[in-house]
């Protein structure tokens, strides 16, 4: 039903109606301005990119072939967006070294993540992710938080299915590392 009420707004627009483009920003900006936060972390660069994504989707809408579902096209090029923004920033992004993951040590960061609040550890995760390289992060949010499918995020970011899963692997194993030691620094600090 989506799908096809989307192709009817694209088809309306290609015909000249912009309300009908207007209609999938509507229905789309929360998506992608909620990408481009988390990985962009600046409230202003994520408006910026968001604005970006739309003119782009608006100005290369005939090249859309409806080969996929328009959301994940739309999400394609906020994501190029994100990247582009990322390089022009150069930001560098902490790439601590994975240690060798136990499940104990999983077991223990779980105990500890109890000991916090919810808000603060949702502030806490956050953080922690953003000590991911880009391209982990952005990963970890298409899978996890907005529930892409491995097909998906393999036509976003234009990887094979095998390295979305290293990365995934990854990701997983150095987050559970970043979290341990910032959790228990600031157990530490809020103890004080």
């Amino acid at each position: 039903m989506t799908i096809k009420n989307d192709q009817t707004y694209i088809l309306k627009t290609l015909d000249g109606d912009t309300n009908s483009f207007a209609f999938l920003v509507e229905k789309y900006k929360v998506m992608v301005y909620s990408l481009a936060t988390k990985m962009l972390n600046n409230r202003e660069e994520a408006e910026e990119v968001s604005q970006d994504t739309f003119i782009k989707a608006y100005k290369n809408l005939s090249k859309f072939k409806g080969d996929s579902k328009f959301s994940t096209w739309l999400y394609k090029i906020a994501y190029r967006n994100c990247l582009d923004a990322i390089k022009k920033n150069e930001k560098k992004y902490v790439t601590d070294v994975i240690d060798e993951i136990t499940e104990n040590k999983v077991r223990s960061t779980d105990n500890v993540l109890e000991q916090i609040t919810k808000r603060e550890r949702n502030d806490l995760l956050k953080q922690c992710l953003h000590k991911l390289p880009e391209q982990e992060r952005s990963i970890l949010w298409m899978f996890y938080f907005d529930e892409l499918s491995l097909k998906e995020i393999k036509e976003v970011t234009e990887l094979t299915e095998s390295n979305i899963k290293v990365t995934l692997h990854r990701a997983r194993k150095r987050l559970v590392s970043i979290i341990n030691t910032n959790v228990k620094s600031e157990l530490i600090n809020y103890g004080s």
